[in-house]
């Protein structure tokens, strides 16, 4: 099946013969759904602390960040922004000239509230010799949008969302890797110091580290602390195998195999990378201006609090354990620590030996650790929290996507409609075990919770292979908690018109 080019396609990317043929095997069988227990809830699998246990375990996080660990902020920032300008580009390209739907008309009737319209007002300028109001009050409409999306004016439509003016202030325009930038320095800097990592690609990597060189030096007097940023891209041996119709391998133009990035669960390889002790992960897109950010900062160390609380659990039970002769009410209370505040369910845990429920109580403690915020679900697509049944018969919280439940099964798909959160990609995790060694993250993935979509290339269709999703099946195996956060501290920017909203604006 595959010939001497394809091989040495293969190496080149680091990728396996047996990889190729599990790919196909996915392709041709399929994923399995999950098999639910429920929707998390507040009381059955998510924490909603109080006013008092917010302040406390802030103090336990800023406490922590005064050890002087190592803490990384983790941004995912190699997406395009082409699908926040859907609409625009639709104008673009149609048939008429002036706007029509509502969403053309609040772009053009609110275009002086854009963070970037000063720099749209020059390019204009640069490119037709008038302004955009000149321009738009002479019915030039689409001229101002392509001044916008194309590469002769601002090239929105082609830059990753990290590098687009979001956030208008008195003296400038942030992009969302500013705001994060700025965020690293309230919440996660520790010892003089907030490390900062994005995940770009390959062809956009200049222009972010240009624009890093460009404003560290003011970041860095504004909070008097120094930055650490690094970089890394999706490594090419997590891209996956296309496939035709017919499951087999889908071959370009030029008899070659085609390969498509495998989504952002191949990001649990840069995230095992790094050499932290604590991570905060969060999307491009969703910052606020400094305004709003004091929500942002607290909930940040609310939740960053319930992991190291956590984490200095499970590690004193760790060591008790590693001493041995630990007793059955002590080991009746690492079981309770683990179904009560891990939310984990073991079948017959309460029949064990000692022997075997210590070696159980082990494995299940020493995983790496996430503490993921929750919303109250207001109809945001996106995934939810879940009690889901692993492969070795126990039950433990998990974040899932609609394509992972069956919703051809009525009490599943009660579940999915009546989730009371969703989850807005806020998580904070500890990556390192309790003698101090890196855990090996891709051991923690579970390969059965990738899932197959459908594409086209050149005008044929395909099939494509994602691998378990970041915060999904890639974190299957992870220790979780589920705090509720408020709705406040979500504020996506998925639409261009979204940065009108007064979260954007404040």
């Amino acid at each position: 099946m595959l010939n001497a080019e394809d091989k040495k396609q293969l190496a080149a990317k680091g990728i396996s013969e047996q990889q190729i043929e599990t790919q196909l095997q996915q392709f041709r069988q399929g994923f399995p759904f999950l098999k639910l227990r429920a929707a998390a809830a507040i009381g059955y699998g998510i924490f909603a602390p109080s006013d008092a246990e917010c302040q406390a375990l802030t103090e336990a996080w800023n406490d922590y960040r005064a050890e002087g660990h190592h803490i990384t902020k983790f941004v995912p920032a190699s997406g395009a922004a082409s699908r926040m300008f859907k609409n625009m580009f639709e104008f673009r390209d149609g048939d008429h000239d002036a706007p029509t739907s509502d969403f053309e008309k609040t772009y053009f009737d609110y275009i002086h509230d854009f963070a970037f319209f000063p720099a749209l007002d020059d390019a204009c300028q640069v490119l037709y010799g008038e302004g955009a109001d000149a321009l738009m009050a002479a019915g030039r409409y689409k001229e101002v949008v392509c001044a916008m999306l194309d590469e002769d004016g601002l090239n929105y439509g082609q830059l990753p969302k990290g590098l687009l003016q979001f956030h208008a202030y008195e003296d400038c325009a942030r992009t969302p890797l500013e705001e994060h930038l700025v965020e690293a320095a309230l919440y996660a800097a520790s010892d003089g110091t907030a490390d900062v990592h994005f995940t770009v690609s390959t062809e956009h990597r200049e222009l972010f580290e240009e624009l890093v060189q460009r404003v560290l030096p003011l970041y860095e007097e504004k909070f008097k602390i120094k930055y650490k940023v690094s970089f890394s891209e999706q490594k090419p041996a997590t891209d996956t195998l296309a496939a035709t119709m017919d499951n087999e391998p889908f071959r370009t133009e030029d008899g070659r195999l085609l390969f498509r990035p495998g989504g952002h669960g191949a990001l649990i390889q840069n995230l095992s990378d790094l050499s932290s002790d604590v991570v905060f992960i969060k999307n491009i897109d969703n910052v606020v201006p400094d305004s709003l950010k004091p929500a942002t900062t607290l909930w940040k160390q609310v939740i960053a609090g319930v992991l190291v609380n956590t984490q200095r659990q499970t590690f004193e039970y760790l060591r008790r354990l590693d001493e041995g002769n630990c007793g059955r009410a002590e080991l009746e209370e690492m079981a309770a620590f683990l179904h009560n505040d891990l939310c984990t369910e073991v079948p017959g845990i309460s029949e064990l030996g000692n022997e075997e429920l210590a070696r159980l109580l082990h494995a299940k403690f020493n995983r790496p650790i996430r503490v993921c915020g929750m919303v109250k679900n207001v109809g945001e697509p996106g995934g939810g929290p879940f009690l889901a049944f692993n492969p070795d018969g126990s039950v433990s919280p998990q974040i899932l996507e609609s394509s992972q439940i069956d919703t051809h099964n009525p009490a599943y798909l009660a579940m999915f409609n009546g989730g009371t959160h969703f989850n807005p990609v806020d998580l904070v995790c500890a990556i390192r075990d309790y003698k101090g060694q890196r855990f090996d993250l891709p051991r923690y993935v579970d390969p059965a919770t990738g899932f197959i979509s459908f594409k086209s290339k050149s005008g044929k269709e395909l099939k494509a292979l994602e691998l378990p999703g970041l915060w999904n099946g890639a974190m299957s195996d992870w220790n979780t908690v589920f705090v509720e956060v408020p709705l406040e501290t979500f504020n996506p920017v998925k639409t261009v018109n979204d940065l009108l909203r007064p979260q954007h604006q404040a």
